[in-house]
């Protein structure tokens, strides 16, 4: 039996609640859980969330030219920390030059969800 942990951010509070089946969880207990919940300790370790509509590439800087150091797959929520102008890309039908800095490394922003910045504020500049 798989159990999904949806995260939530309380950006303006500053906290992060995890919300599971059995109620709130702790960082420790999100860090322990299994590894197909990787992703959800990954979004505990930064201050904003983001989610790929499809599987992408997770580079060293904000190009397709910098090296790949991973992907995430599609739906899978990631810890974000600000987003920066970067290479422009163009896919389905998107355009866009913002790359988001997750934990791991930069994503387009054109293969987020949310807005032009990934749903980061476009405040969150690098």
């Amino acid at each position: 039996m798989t159990t999904r942990i949806f995260a939530k951010a309380l950006v303006g509070a500053g906290a992060l609640a995890l919300l599971g089946p059995l109620g709130p969880l702790t960082a420790g207990t999100a860090a322990a859980s299994s590894a197909a919940e990787d992703g959800t300790a990954r979004v505990m370790a930064a201050p904003y969330a983001v989610v790929p509509y499809e599987t992408v590439n997770v580079r060293s800087g904000p190009a397709r030219s910098y090296d790949k150091v991973g992907s995430v797959t599609a739906g899978q929520p990631r810890g974000a920390y600000c987003w920066t102008r970067g290479e422009t890309i163009s896919d389905h039908g998107y355009t866009n030059n913002v790359w988001v800095k997750l934990v791991e490394g930069y994503v387009s922003a054109v293969y987020l969800k949310g807005n032009e910045y990934g749903d980061l504020p476009a405040s969150a500049t690098c």
